[in-house]
Formats: C-alpha cells, sequence, structure tokens
C-alpha cells in the first residue's frame, strides 16, 4: 500500500469540494496510507472555519466535515522528527508547508496539495502533487459545487462529498 502526504488545502477539498478538484484529492488518497504532520487537523479545521465565516459554506456543512475531520484515517505525526529539515527548508517555505515536505521527505511519498507554488520550490526532495490546469476553482465559477447543503446531525450524518470514496 502506498502512503501520501496531504496538506490542509487538499484536506478541505476531499471534505467539503463536490467538483473535480475534490474528486481529484480522493483519487490521490484513494488505497493510500494518508500521513500528516499534527498540525494540519487544527489548519483544516482553521481553513472550514474561514470557510463558514465567510458564508462559503453552512453550518451544517462546516460541523459534518470536522466531523469526518476528526475520524478521517490518518497517521498523524509529531514535529521532533521533522523539525530539523523544517529549519533548513526556512529560506525556501513557511513552517508549516515544511513541515509537509520534510514529512514526504522522510517517508520518500508525495505531498498532495492544492498549492502549485510548492511544486516550484527548490531543494525539496519529494514530489508534490497538484490539480490538473491552472489555479484552483474560485467560488464564483459555478461547477465548484462546495457541499453548502449537507444534511446537519440532527436529520443524519453523511459523509463529505469525497470522504466514502478514499475507502
Amino acid at each position: 500500500m502506498s502512503i501520501v502526504v496531504v496538506d490542509a488545502s487538499a484536506l478541505v477539498a476531499l471534505l467539503l469540494d463536490r467538483g473535480s478538484v475534490g474528486e481529484w484529492v480522493a483519487d490521490r488518497l484513494r488505497g493510500s496510507v494518508i500521513a500528516a504532520p499534527h498540525l494540519v487537523t487544527f489548519e483544516t479545521s482553521n481553513i472550514i472555519r474561514r470557510h463558514l465565516a465567510a458564508k462559503i459554506v453552512t453550518l451544517d456543512a462546516a460541523r459534518n466535515a470536522n466531523r469526518f475531520l476528526r475520524d478521517l484515517p490518518m497517521e498523524l505525526w509529531p514535529h521532533e522528527p521533522l523539525a530539523d529539515r523544517v529549519w533548513e527548508l526556512r529560506a525556501n517555505l513557511t513552517s508549516y508547508d515544511a513541515s509537509y515536505v520534510a514529512l514526504a521527505e522522510l517517508l520518500a511519498a508525495p505531498v498532495v496539495t492544492l498549492d502549485k507554488r510548492l511544486a516550484s520550490v527548490k531543494r525539496i526532495r519529494c514530489a508534490v502533487l497538484t490539480p490538473p490546469g491552472s489555479d484552483p476553482p474560485s467560488r464564483t465559477d459555478d461547477d465548484r459545487g462546495l457541499a453548502d447543503e449537507v444534511p446537519s446531525p440532527e436529520r443524519g450524518l453523511v459523509a463529505p462529498p469525497n470522504v466514502s470514496s478514499i475507502d
């Protein structure tokens, strides 16, 4: 079984995007062991919170995504084994982005991300997988398909658009 490192941008797409980007992430994760630095759950939750505050998703969709984020089978890695490499990458990456790269290098795995800039960074020793095309679609695109009509927990918890497809 292969292993992939996933960042927060990819997880948000997995949990909330019903369009082609969310499907692309699900395809990259399907059948793989998912690994990430421990900070990924906080980053992902914060992006979901920002989407809710900006009214990009409903409260029900945000709650649902957060619940599935907690239950998503991921190997979460602590800071310590990544710290030295994160520091080495300080000139080119934030510590947050460097933690994904450092873990991918350690595991000899690719990073799955929506951050196309990460793929162009010099001196990294891992593959960076980004969706095809230019930038991820904006909210104004008609086919974006963010999960803003997900049933609330009171009406029954439903898997976010792409989560059930990665098992």
